[in-house]
């Protein structure tokens, strides 16, 4: 996500990092920059003005704090700005109605919306621990009632059994009835994509507000179409009066372009970002730490919260006990991690919220890919138990039944029992206090992979 304009706008920024002063003339070339990388992220024109006009602006009236250099000032005047351009603050669900509290989402076809619905609904019964109920209008196509009433199933949420034969208006006013005798907390429907030019399907989606009368209208938007993203947002409110927007798919959007666009050209705030295909992978838009991943400085608050909500601290507390008294790391053990992982989004969701991860080398990105994690928990699950528990007895013959089950090589094998071997061997130097030891360990690793230097948290992690 960003990736373009990250390592675009680092370049741009450490150009003025080691001036003494800041004054118009050594400021002129890197807001020329700016304005570059901020067009080439398909950030809307009337935004880009906007926001290069009044990062000048503050930078040249600005009194240097004493604490930073001007190089440092400058950085922190951009990153300020960029949290002011897509809204200062996360704009949360308003959810305060008598039941069912109404969300409607629209958007075009193509854009998510099903899926996002499914998502929105596992966000609210989580984190919000309320009832929801999810309703299909979409008569347009089929699949989309039998999509949402299956992703419903996965995520254990009631959802209304539509009839594809009903009208849409008379398909709500049955969801809203149902949501009622239930006493459901938040009924989410979702609408059929539409085009803001087609009239007749605006005009359609306009009875629905009017007769749900939903507490929050979100749009729903891909990402990757750019600014194009924020003009249309910009058409459905002019429609419906959104009180918001939700991004799809930006985590394969490496420009960035709508997220920078969207609440400058709507007045609408981003409330929820798509980050994955996985129904768990929606994420609140906080725009404080979203412009600290386009600066490269991480996402720890996030990357936090993700480890307290897909950790089992029981689980994590017996691991290391088990490794502190020296009992060994079996291949089960390394299997329930790699699950855990997966529950977080995988090694590049993680990597993506640390400082500095946008400045690795594509090697080590490609190093670390989650298609190479799939492949090892494949391997391990094609074990039996007591090979898991005993990987020395992995001779010839088991191997080539494991690669076959795991649809993998027998090198791949091999590869695995290697570096098991050598990660066993690291474990067993954290009993009794090793740690330091098992840490140096590490380094020595890391640097035979490519990745010294590369530790995010400074060189002290590994100092004696």
């Amino acid at each position: 996500m960003f990736d373009n304009l990250t390592e675009r706008l680092n370049r741009t920024l450490k150009n003025i990092s080691g001036k003494g002063r800041i004054t118009e003339d050594n400021i002129k070339d890197t807001m020329r920059e700016v304005r570059t990388a901020l067009l080439e992220a398909d950030v809307a024109l009337s935004v880009v003005k906007t926001f290069c006009n009044n990062v000048k602006e503050k930078a040249l009236g600005q009194e240097v704090s004493l604490s930073l250099s001007p190089g440092q000032e400058f950085i922190k005047i951009v990153h300020q700005e960029l949290i002011t351009t897509m809204g200062s603050t996360n704009s949360e669900l308003n959810l305060a109605h008598q039941p069912p509290a109404i969300i409607l989402l629209a958007g075009l076809q193509g854009a998510g919306k099903t899926t996002s619905a499914a998502k929105l609904a596992l966000y609210i019964k989580e984190r919000l621990h309320k009832s929801v109920m999810l309703a299909s209008v979409d008569t347009y196509r089929p699949a989309a009632i039998e999509q949402l009433n299956t992703l419903a199933k996965s995520i254990d949420t009631e959802y209304y059994p539509s009839d594809a034969s009903k009208d849409p208006l008379t398909l709500a006013q049955e969801a809203i009835d149902a949501a009622k005798r239930k006493i459901i907390d938040v009924l989410i429907i979702d609408t059929a994509g539409r085009l803001a030019v087609d009239e007749q399907m605006m005009n359609e989606v306009k009875a629905l507000h009017k007769l749900s009368d939903p507490i929050e209208t979100l749009f729903v938007v891909d990402a990757m179409t750019g600014q194009d993203a924020a003009n249309t947002a910009k058409a459905f409110n002019d429609a419906l009066d959104l009180t918001g927007v939700i991004l799809t798919k930006a985590d394969g959007d490496a420009r960035g372009g709508a997220a920078l666009s969207v609440r400058q050209i709507t007045g609408k705030p981003i409330k929820f970002i798509g980050m994955g295909e996985k129904i768990e992978a929606l994420e609140p838009f906080f725009p404080d730490r979203i412009a600290s991943r386009i600066l490269d400085m991480g996402d720890l608050l996030s990357l936090i919260e993700q480890l307290q909500r897909n950790t089992d601290i029981d689980k994590a507390k017996n691991m290391a006990d088990k490794i502190k008294k020296g009992q060994g790391f079996t291949l089960e053990d390394f299997a329930e991690q790699l699950g855990q992982m997966k529950k977080m989004g995988g090694m590049s969701s993680l990597l993506d919220k640390l400082p500095g991860m946008g400045q690795m080398s594509e090697k080590i990105k490609d190093a670390v890919n989650d298609k190479q994690f799939s492949h090892l928990e494949a391997i391990i699950l094609s074990m039996t138990p007591k090979e898991r528990r005993n990987p020395d007895i992995i001779k010839g013959s088991r191997k080539k039944r494991i690669a076959q089950g795991a649809g993998v090589q027998i090198q791949e094998v091999n590869q695995l029992l290697r570096q098991f071997d050598a990660m066993q061997k690291m474990m067993k130097k954290a009993k009794g206090g090793g740690m330091r030891k098992m840490m140096n360990s590490m380094r020595g690793m890391m640097g035979q992979m490519g990745m010294g230097g590369m530790n995010p948290f400074g060189n002290n992690l590994f100092k004696k």
